[in-house]
C-alpha cells in the first residue's frame, strides 16, 4: 500500500505519526453537476505537514473545505481518529487574510477567543504570545490598512493559531505575495509548526513551496479532482536557506514537477488513488 510506504519514508520527519484523518472514497459533486472530487483516498497523520499540489480545478480547495466541515461530501466519508473529532480544533487560513478592517491587530487575533467567550483581558497573554510567534510584536495597535500584504497574512495565521488548534488548514495563503515575502513566511511557518507540532494541510500550486515545507506531498489531478500520486520529501528539518539552494532540494523539486506534469496530462481514466 503506497500510502504506508510514503508515510514511513526515511527523513520524512513526522510522517510516522498515528492516523488523524482518512478520506475514504470521498466525492463531491456541485449542484451544477461539476464533479469537484471523485473517489479520493487519503490518510493524514498526526504531525504531518502535508501539501496538496495540483493545477487549478483539481479540487484542492474543495478537499480542504470538506476537512474543515465547511462543506459535506456527496459520497464517501471523512474518518477522524477516535469518536467524533471536535472541529473547534481546526484553524483555517484562507487565500485572502479576511481581517476585520475596522479592528486593530490585537482585536483581529482575539476574535476566535472572543467568540468562545474569552474576555479581552484573559485573552491578552495568548494573543501577545501568538503575535510574537509570527514576528508582529509592537504591531498590536495597527489596523489592517497600515500593514503590508505579508503582515496581514501573519495576522491571519496568528488568528488561526491563537486557539492552539490541532489541525491548521491553509488555502494558498502566500500565493499573492512577492517571492521574498513568501520565502520569509515559509520559513516562519515551519518554525511555528516545529515549535507547536500541530498538523498542517497546505494547498498550493507551487512545486517549490510544497517541497520546501512538506514532509509529504499529495499531487492531485483534475476532471474529476482526484489523488494522482504522493511522495515523501525525504529531507530533515529544520529547513533553511542552505536547503533551499541545495542539490537535494533541486532534485526533489524536479521529482515533484515530473509528477505534476503527469497529473496535468492525465485523463479521467484509471488512476492511482494513493492505496
Amino acid at each position: 500500500m503506497m500510502q504506508e510506504k510514503v508515510a514511513q519514508a526515511p527523513g520524512s520527519a513526522s510522517g510516522e505519526g498515528p492516523m488523524l484523518l482518512a478520506l475514504r472514497g470521498v466525492g463531491k459533486v456541485f449542484s451544477n453537476g461539476v464533479a469537484a472530487l471523485s473517489d479520493v483516498n487519503l490518510t493524514i497523520r498526526d504531525g504531518d505537514f502535508l501539501s496538496l499540489l495540483g493545477p487549478s480545478g483539481c479540487g484542492k480547495s474543495t478537499a480542504l473545505r470538506l476537512i474543515a466541515g465547511l462543506s459535506t461530501p456527496t459520497s464517501g466519508l471523512l474518518d477522524w481518529r477516535g469518536s467524533g473529532f471536535d472541529r473547534s480544533n481546526i484553524g483555517f487560513v484562507f487565500q485572502e487574510p479576511t481581517l476585520l478592517p475596522w479592528a486593530d491587530v490585537f482585536d483581529n487575533v482575539w476574535l476566535p477567543l472572543r467568540l468562545k467567550g474569552v474576555s479581552r483581558a484573559k485573552a491578552a497573554p495568548a494573543v501577545m504570545e501568538m503575535l510574537a510567534r509570527v514576528h508582529l510584536t509592537g504591531f498590536e495597535n495597527a489596523v489592517p490598512r497600515e500593514l503590508s500584504g505579508g503582515m496581514k497574512m501573519r495576522v491571519s495565521i496568528a488568528r488561526a493559531m491563537v486557539t492552539k488548534p490541532r489541525v491548521l488548514l491553509m488555502d494558498e495563503p502566500f500565493a499573492a505575495l512577492d517571492e521574498i515575502t513568501r520565502f520569509k513566511l515559509n520559513n516562519d511557518l515551519l518554525e511555528l509548526w516545529q515549535g507547536e507540532r500541530f498538523t498542517v494541510v497546505f494547498v498550493t500550486h507551487s512545486v517549490f513551496e510544497s517541497v520546501f515545507l512538506s514532509n509529504r506531498v499529495v499531487v492531485m489531478a483534475a476532471r474529476p479532482g482526484r489523488v494522482f500520486s504522493e511522495f515523501a520529501v525525504a529531507a530533515p528539518y529544520p529547513r533553511d536557506e542552505a536547503f533551499r539552494t541545495s542539490p537535494v532540494y533541486a532534485a526533489l523539486c524536479r521529482q515533484a514537477s515530473d509528477v505534476l506534469i503527469g497529473a496535468i496530462n492525465s485523463t479521467a481514466g484509471p488512476h492511482h488513488d494513493g492505496h
